[in-house]
């Protein structure tokens, strides 16, 4: 614990203009961001005597060595300022709002040359018009459904709207009405764009001429005794019908808001947000956050305002259960035109209410979910210290496992797990090869190695990756027995480190491998450690065969065109794309080649001479192989007869 005397910056020293604050643990690493109007005064307040201090407080000066700070030129630039610190460096004493759930969104790709609708659960690409997010993705799913019958636009991947440009044949949804296909021309690109823009009118609210329409579409028919196309569209009117039902009308048409609730207790918050527009709620999400600093109800509000404005547009109206900390600052972060206001009476009060109790049942959920966990949790941590005689429990593990297939493609995998939880942001592959790849123990020893390196000498990337690397595990696992636990120790002892545990798991009986001592430790089989142990190196060992496959399959797929100097991977794509396969290619003639963009007569003449190298070379070997009398099965390389 450390003396804020010790790094406490004289106090003539800060500025008093707007700015934001961080304070730094002995690692390096940012455990609390803050900003301020003006510098000096708010610093001062985290120095004054211990016992005066909130309790949160206390901890985090405490917990910190060092404190640094930043002016800016505005309150409104502080404010945003923290906001993208908080969302780079992740602060362990600042109040973060994660989501509560992984939210569906349909998106519709404007920004491509044919768009495509598709859904997604990723960060809005730019160029692109999203919607939602949804609370459930069946919803969307039938959503999408129903509206490719009315706006029938491309939906595939890249890869399938390829493949049917080459063949010539559209996909299994062109076939049945749910695509317009404009992979073969049944549709031009121009018209396919005016489908996509209206699938997004529509989607956004504007519902009512295009029911309109087909109204009139479907009468018009009907009177000219056209029965089978007024059925068709009085089908598309009922599906286009159902879209809007899914959709509850909970305000007036000409209403577009988000409407923000909250609910807290001392130890955490919970954020609901209904996205209202055209009366009609399009979209909600959640967050929870645990509360470890000493911030109010305003300042929840603000932080979800930041959190939802900073990196997207505000509708007309946001509506807030109280007015946030900072107000001025907030509006002009939100924009001027934006009416941010706490609701007094009539629905907009009524559904506020609505979110409000929506909030309040997600902090009910969270807290029993959160309760049993981390009671687990923190038992597994204790008793885990305890039976490797620790000094204390391990708050950050990191767990180490190699993979490879006989020998080749050798990967390893790093996994960290932070409070009993994966952080996934941390994870780790290494690519082993040359004599560290011989076999599991030399493997071990290399990956352990360039991960303490790491910690000693941080590599000089951007400030976010060097203290990743240098911030210490409590504990090392490897997934192994004595042989990986003793490779494991020589990379310590060769780069002196002591102030880290190590232990390998093995995975017969689930024992625990020290370095040195000749027996292992038993955990009890329904030990919370053993199960924290064993989701460790299960997690690791995922890792590790996922890198493993994606390099053994790249290894699969190299071709007969990987090692042609000149042929880079767009004209290895071109050529493809035009002769589909590499024999083709091959019996192509120089001039065929010469037409592919990108492709001259030079560069033909290279490919084709070593195609023709590369299948002689095949042919000599078979040539071999009738020589030594053997016959072999060249599907499956089994020998025959010899």
């Amino acid at each position: 614990m450390a003396d804020p005397a010790t790094y406490r910056p004289a106090t003539g020293t800060i500025p008093t203009r707007p700015g934001v604050y961080r304070f730094r643990d002995e690692h390096g690493r940012v455990i609390y961001v803050g900003k301020a109007k003006n510098l000096r005064q708010r610093l001062v307040n985290y120095f004054q005597d211990l016992s005066v201090l909130h309790e949160r407080t206390r901890r985090m000066v405490t917990t910190a060595t060092s404190v640094e700070w930043t002016v800016v030129g505005t309150e409104v630039e502080a404010l945003t300022l923290e906001y993208t610190w908080i969302k780079e460096f992740d602060p362990r004493f600042n109040v973060k709002f994660r989501d509560d759930k992984s939210y569906p969104y349909l998106a519709i790709t404007m920004g491509e040359k044919v768009p495509r609708v598709h859904i997604t659960r990723r960060p809005r690409a730019k160029g692109d018009r999203t919607f939602g997010p949804y609370p459930q993705v069946g919803a969307i799913r039938e959503t999408l459904d129903l509206m490719l019958r009315v706006f029938p636009i491309r939906s595939c991947t890249a890869g399938v709207y390829r493949r049917a440009e080459r063949s010539g044949r559209p996909c299994l949804l062109g076939f049945i009405g749910k695509c317009a296909a404009p992979c073969v021309g049944d549709i031009s690109e121009d018209e396919h764009r005016r489908l996509a823009e209206q699938f997004a009118d529509f989607m956004a609210g504007n519902t009512s001429k295009y029911t309109r329409r087909i109204e009139q579409r479907m009468r018009a028919a009907a009177a000219a005794m056209d029965y089978e196309t007024a059925a068709s569209l009085r089908d598309d009117l009922q599906a286009l019908e159902k879209v809007m039902e899914k959709n509850s009308v909970v305000l007036s048409d000409a209403t577009d808001a988000d409407l923000i609730g909250l609910a807290q207790d001392e130890l955490e918050a919970s954020v609901q947000v209904f996205h209202v527009r055209g009366g009609r709620i399009r979209g909600q999400r959640g967050w929870t956050a645990e509360i470890l600093d000493e911030s109010t109800a305003p300042d929840l509000v603000e932080r979800a305002l930041t959190t939802l404005y900073t990196e997207g547009s505000a509708p007309k109206e946001v509506l807030v259960p109280i007015l946030p900390t900072n107000l001025d600052q907030v509006r002009e972060l939100v924009g001027r035109t934006v009416d941010l206001r706490v609701p007094q009476r009539g629905e907009k009060k009524d559904l506020l209410i609505t979110v409000g109790e929506n909030a309040t049942e997600a902090l009910r959920l969270h807290r029993l979910k959160r309760t049993g966990d981390l009671t687990a949790r923190t038992k597994a941590l204790e008793d885990l210290g305890e039976a490797l005689d620790l000094a204390e429990p391990p708050l950050r593990i990191e767990c180490f496992d190699i993979s490879h297939s006989q020998g080749t493609n050798v990967v390893g995998s790093q996994v960290v797990f932070e409070d009993g939880l994966p952080k996934k942001s941390e994870y780790r592959r290494y690519s082993v090869t040359g004599a560290a790849a011989r076999d599991d123990t030399a493997s071990m020893y290399d990956v352990i190695t360039r991960r303490l390196k790491h910690h000693l000498d941080p590599p000089e990337k951007t400030e976010e990756e060097s203290r990743r690397f240098a911030y210490p595990p409590s504990l090392i696992l490897v997934d192994g027995g004595p042989p990986q636990v003793a490779a494991a120790q020589r990379a310590f002892d060769e780069l002196g480190i002591t102030d880290i545990a190590l232990a390998g798991i093995a995975k017969r009986l689930e024992e625990i491998w020290l370095p040195g001592e000749e027996y292992p430790v038993i955990l009890p089989r329904t030990s919370e450690a053993l199960f924290l142990v064993q989701r460790l190196r299960d997690e690791a060992h995922r890792f590790a065969i996922t890198y493993h496959r994606s390099k053994r399959g790249r290894a699969m797929q190299a071709s007969a065109l990987d090692g042609i100097p000149g042929l880079g991977p767009a004209r290895r794509r071109a050529l493809l794309d035009r002769f589909v396969t590499v024999s083709a290619i091959r019996e192509a003639s120089e001039e065929q080649l010469t037409e592919v963009d990108g492709i001259g007569p030079a560069l033909a003449a290279q490919i084709t001479a070593a195609l023709t190298s590369e299948q002689g070379t095949a042919s000599d070997a078979e040539t071999a192989d009738d020589a030594l009398g053997v016959t072999v099965d060249m599907a499956t390389g089994e020998i025959l007869e010899g």
